[in-house]
């Protein structure tokens, strides 16, 4: 396998459509790293790039410490896993997943041995002389995933593989892809616009943004310190609450009620809680009206108006006894508040 290093690589489009900007990381040998993002950051043309199939307007890119930045594909050993599945409908899944090595030029024997090696780690040997409209849509994604692994190449590159398949299939597959980056070791980076894949796969995240990047940790980093508000906001579910926050004197403001911080300047801010640490209390300062009631089973989301008029969403036990249209009083973790600057960026506590 390989190590991957991009330098500084920006992608525009035309005369001022910036895809990618400045962006630079690296990636260590047998680690997977998740790109995530809103539709349009930038995380596809940053797999594109790295294939091959987009030209950076600026910057490198390097495998194993080599700069292929003005390779072509096909000599830079990355093997590609599509949305769409890509696979050929008149070939067999046997010939789907042999025909890179055949095109290479391997014996009957190499080929025959590679594939059934494969299949067997995916679970699909029995499909091997399936035609592809003759399988689910998790099982063309595993052939698909098969055909990248007989390759045998330096990295994998997944866009968005699992969109396309409902969502006990996308939990399914998710597992499975995990497994398989455990058994191969293999350098994987992946592209979502899930959080909860991204949470779940990756050595490390990279959030990005219009381009940019926002912060680059594991997930667990990711989700605890985020960077900044947008990464607060855009990881974790149901999404970060957040309310206008005022510091005077020890005390922070917000929602209605208060506690006491420390380490804070005083002036204004935003407040960010997650919902899992509002915490439902008859004794609680803050009070919200309820609006909805979701119950999931294991939990109950609460969603509700807080004295500010500000939403607040609360993650509660399954037990917890709130209805719709009645007052439900709350406290706030102080031990686990984000604050952050008015322009975005997380404050020291």
């Amino acid at each position: 396998m390989a190590s991957v290093r991009f330098e500084a690589v920006s992608k525009v489009y035309g005369s001022d459509s910036r895809a990618l900007s400045d962006f630079t990381i690296d990636v260590a040998d047998g680690e997977f790293v998740v790109l995530v993002g809103p539709s349009g950051c930038g995380k596809s043309t940053t797999l594109r790039v790295l294939a091959g199939l987009e030209e950076a307007t600026s910057g490198r890119v390097f495998i194993d410490n080599k700069d292929i930045t003005d390779e072509t594909p096909s000599k830079r050993d990355i093997a590609m896993v599509f949305q769409n599945y890509a696979l050929y409908p008149h070939m067999t899944v046997f010939d789907n997943m042999a025909f890179s090595l055949k095109m290479r030029k391997f014996s009957r024997a190499e080929i025959k041995r590679s594939v059934t090696e494969t299949a067997e780690i995916l679970g699909i040997e029995e499909y091997l002389q399936r035609k592809p409209r003759e399988l689910s849509g998790g099982q063309r994604q595993r052939v698909a995933v098969g055909r990248a692994i007989v390759r045998n190449p330096k990295v994998f590159l997944f866009d968005e593989p699992l969109s396309n398949l409902d969502a006990k299939l996308r939990v399914q597959m998710r597992n499975e892809l995990a497994r398989l980056h455990s058994k191969l070791k293999a350098t994987m980076i992946y592209v979502t616009h899930d959080q909860a894949e991204a949470m779940t796969l990756g050595d490390r995240i990279v959030v990005l943004k219009d381009g940019y990047i926002q912060q680059v940790a594991p997930p667990l980093e990711v989700y605890n310190k985020p960077a900044n508000r947008f990464v607060a906001g855009f990881i974790g579910s149901p999404a970060m609450n957040f309310f206008k926050a005022e510091i005077l004197g020890g005390e922070l403001r917000a929602a209605g009620g208060s506690f006491p911080v420390s380490g804070t300047v005083d002036g204004s801010y935003t407040l960010g809680v997650r919902p899992e640490d509002i915490l439902v209390s008859e004794e609680g300062r803050f009070v919200c009206s309820v609006e909805v009631v979701e119950t999931l089973g294991s939990e109950k989301v609460v969603i509700g108006t807080a004295e500010s008029e500000e939403q607040v969403t609360a993650r509660c036990r399954p037990d917890t006894d709130v209805r719709p249209g009645e007052q439900m009083r709350f406290e706030i973790d102080s031990g686990r508040i984000h604050i952050f600057a008015v322009g975005g960026a997380q404050q020291k506590l």
